[in-house]
């Protein structure tokens, strides 16, 4: 639920939200992590309040960040700096979604909010933290995303792809969903999504 006194903790999670279309990214700037559509915040209790800043930015036209079960909606408009704040209760995984229409795909941008315990919300974010694994099996896929134009999108950290414009992919895989939560993250639609960019 959202925190409803108007004193933000001094310790309180902070996280930069930019809607873009058609995704969400995810910015904990004092941890240094950057991700998408998934956002991972520690669960709250008595002993240990872990209340959540937001800050609502749009990269493109006017989005709306909505978790139903955490907190209401709040406008995310270009130019403007929105702000809210949650100070989850209860364990698991929140479904939410961009309410205000933003083009073709808007009923495809969704997003899931991940509460978890602390101690495992640090394990999380330290695992964010390290460089994409490099698996010797996929080596040949490795080479052939680094030799396309992906990388002018995407970004893999400890590669060469550096792109902003779309999601960060080093841990793709740590991800529940692919494309905004419209389907499950397997390697088969993996390799589904990449023939299509590919046009393979």
């Amino acid at each position: 639920m959202e925190v409803q006194n108007k004193r933000m903790p001094a310790n309180a999670l902070k996280v930069t939200v930019i809607g873009h279309q058609w995704w969400w990214e995810f910015r904990y700037p004092e941890l240094g992590i950057s991700t998408a559509n998934e956002l991972h915040v520690p669960l709250s209790t008595k002993a240990t309040p872990a209340t959540t800043l937001l800050t609502l930015e749009s990269a493109d036209v006017a989005h709306s960040f909505w978790v139903p079960q955490l907190a209401g909606k709040r406008d995310v408009i270009p130019g403007i700096t929105n702000t809210m704040w949650i100070d989850p209760r209860l364990e698991g995984s929140f479904l939410g979604n961009c309410a205000e229409y933003c083009g073709t795909q808007h009923a495809n941008m969704l997003l899931r909010v991940i509460v978890e315990p602390p101690a495992d919300f640090e394990k999380w974010a330290a695992a964010q933290k390290l460089d994409a694994v490099s698996d010797p099996r996929m080596e040949s896929g490795r080479a052939t995303f680094l030799s396309l134009s992906c990388v002018s999108c995407h970004a893999v950290s400890g590669t060469t792809a550096k792109g902003t414009f779309g999601p960060d992919l080093s841990h793709l895989m740590s991800r529940a969903t692919l494309g905004s939560g419209v389907v499950p993250n397997t390697v088969e639609n993996s390799a589904r999504l990449g023939e299509r960019s590919t046009g393979d």
